[in-house]
């Protein structure tokens, strides 16, 4: 089962290496990762994806608030309900006579053109990670040329969630 971690530590060298060495020793391969600045200055926040089994996801939490600049660790997956985003660009074969069917498959998606060439448009799609499947699928027709992906980001949701009781 895939778990989706939220962990929120101090900007300081070597975190990455410390966090991601801590689930790499328990055997685990984190799938995805991505890290940002937060909205506090000197706090990043990592999100990351890995599969394993269910019972050591909680081991894992509590190891990594042991690291020193670790603030919070959060498990997105077990708390409940949560919003994720993916990015992907795609470099599409485009020549003139066939642009115009790409840009129409690239609309259903909702992507957007981000560099236009004599024979190739780059597109940015971003969403869960069913929909950058999906619209990778529908290109490949056309000839896909290259991609490049980011990790996960995630948030857990707000509002409108209920409470349990009926």
């Amino acid at each position: 089962m895939k778990s989706t971690f939220s962990i929120l530590s101090e900007d300081n060298p070597g975190v990455l290496m410390r966090i991601a060495g801590l689930i790499y020793r328990r055997g685990y391969n984190i799938e995805s990762l991505s890290v940002g600045r937060t909205n506090k200055p000197g706090i990043s926040r990592f999100t990351i994806v890995i599969e394993g089994e269910e019972s050591v996801y909680e081991q894992i939490c509590k190891q990594l608030e042991k690291l020193i600049e670790v603030v919070e660790v959060r498990n997105l997956t077990k708390e409940g309900p949560f919003v994720e985003r993916w990015l992907t660009l795609i470099k599409v074969h485009a020549p003139l006579e066939m642009r115009p069917h790409v840009l129409q498959t690239a609309e259903i998606f909702r992507s957007r053109v981000v560099d236009l060439g004599a024979d190739a448009i780059t597109l940015e799609v971003t969403g869960d990670r069913g929909k950058l499947q999906a619209c990778i699928e529908a290109l490949k027709p056309y000839g896909i040329i290259e991609t490049a992906a980011s990790g996960q980001v995630a948030l857990s949701r707000s509002g409108f969630m209920q409470t349990g009781t009926e």
